[in-house]
């Protein structure tokens, strides 16, 4: 069975994911902003976590792992490359690794250019995965450590999978993402319908994470550097497609 997902707004803006395998009751816990609002959605369930997954040492992705897990006993797993600036892990993990929560098993991905080190896990039977910072709903990551190639890179590893894919980010930054993808492509009638579709759903206070693979690579304006279209938009006709993303993320943090 698919790894059931439930969503736990976290901070002003953080979310943090609660992965749970009804077959055997294991639940993954991706990134913990905080405690408190995790242990709230663990215990309403009747869940208890069995897996702190982390994806990128930043404050707001790893502060509260130390109170969960001393809470729930729960297994740290994250980047042997980011273990230096990380709470003590359990399990240190490159690109490539398996992770396994309950019968369900997921591989780990390089998405470095946020941060470097910074990993995205890929559950492919349940058609997830989970970015923190890298790919992101409308957006990607700033550049705080990594190059614009790393980081097109990383998300050229990301729109590789399935379109169905469920993409599970960490932040509610949609609605400001999805104003200045307009900037870029405002004939883009998909990214247009979207918009409104997220204006929508936050006047009524609901979360617009998680979104699909599809969906990013139809509207995401970072996915979408390497096409013609695009790249005339910028005037940018002939350019690399690294080259067009950097364009288009120095643009976003002028924004």
């Amino acid at each position: 069975m698919p790894l059931e997902i439930v969503t736990v707004p976290c901070l002003s803006d953080n979310y943090a994911y609660l992965a749970h395998d009804v077959a055997t009751g294991a639940t993954a816990v991706v990134d913990v902003p905080e405690a408190a609002p995790i242990l709230n959605a663990l215990s309403a369930r009747g869940w208890r976590a069995s897996h702190i997954l982390i994806t990128h040492h930043h404050g707001d992705h790893i502060d509260g792992v130390p109170s969960l897990a001393a809470a729930t006993g729960a297994r740290v797993i994250g980047a042997a490359a980011d273990a230096h600036r990380l709470p003590p892990l359990d399990e240190a993990v490159t690109a490539g690794d398996t992770v396994r929560i309950g019968m369900c098993r997921g591989t780990v991905i390089d998405v470095s250019g946020h941060t470097i080190g910074h990993i995205a896990y890929h559950f492919a039977d349940s058609g997830i995965v989970f970015t923190g910072d890298s790919l992101m709903a409308l957006g990607c990551g700033r550049l705080f450590e990594g190059t614009a190639h790393q980081m097109w890179d990383s998300l050229c590893r990301l729109a590789a999978l399935p379109p169905e894919t469920l993409v599970c980010s960490g932040h509610e930054y949609t609605q400001s993402n999805a104003r200045f993808a307009l900037t870029i492509e405002p004939g883009n009638a998909a990214l247009a319908a979207r918009a409104k579709s997220v204006d929508a759903a936050r006047a009524k206070g609901r979360a617009t994470v998680p979104s699909t693979l599809a969906e990013e690579l139809a509207t995401n304006p970072f996915l979408r550097a390497r096409l013609a279209e695009v790249k005339t938009a910028l005037g940018m006709q002939g350019a690399g497609d690294a080259e067009v993303f950097a364009e288009i993320r120095a643009r976003k943090d002028r924004f």
